[in-house]
């Protein structure tokens, strides 16, 4: 796939799109490039440079710093790396505008047994590209699709 220069709004929204879609990112802490794990990032539409995550109180992220989120949409056709400052959020008004039924199966003790973390984000590289249907075809049948299918990149501040 070639990637060109995208248009970095277009591309920023397609991302926020994707990810709202299909909230599950990698998540590493910069000091602990090994330690990168799945976590569900909670959004809040009202703000677009930070992400939440729900944790237990002994989860190595509770420790914070900087760190890298990772993420691939469900259709596989928006990608990005993003840059940010992990934290512990104590806002209890946060957590509970974004405590839900899905949160409270993983912590069934409620809000008090579970801890908050905000990544504010700072730079991201976002990849987008539209395989299609018959260019998945060709792909299954080893045929070359490397010129025909395009897609755009932007290094942005989110």
């Amino acid at each position: 796939m070639q990637y060109e220069q995208g248009d970095p709004q277009e591309l920023k929204d397609k991302f926020w799109t994707a990810l709202a879609s299909s909230p599950v990112v990698m998540l590493q802490l910069n000091s602990s490039p090994g330690g990168a794990a799945p976590m569900t990032a909670q959004l809040d539409k009202e703000a677009n440079s930070a992400i939440w995550f729900i944790t237990g109180p002994g989860n190595r992220f509770v420790t914070g710093g900087p760190a890298t989120a990772t993420f691939s949409s469900k259709s596989h056709d928006a990608f990005a790396r993003i840059a940010g400052e992990l934290s512990v959020d104590t806002h209890p008004e946060r957590k509970a505008a974004l405590w839900s039924n899905m949160v409270e199966a993983w912590f069934p003790e409620g809000q008090d047994s579970a801890v908050l973390l905000r990544m504010d984000l700072g730079e991201a590289a976002i990849w987008s590209g539209e395989l299609g249907a018959i260019n998945t075809a060709k792909m299954f049948l080893g045929l070359n699709v490397r010129d025909e299918i395009k897609g755009g990149y932007a290094e942005i501040q989110l």
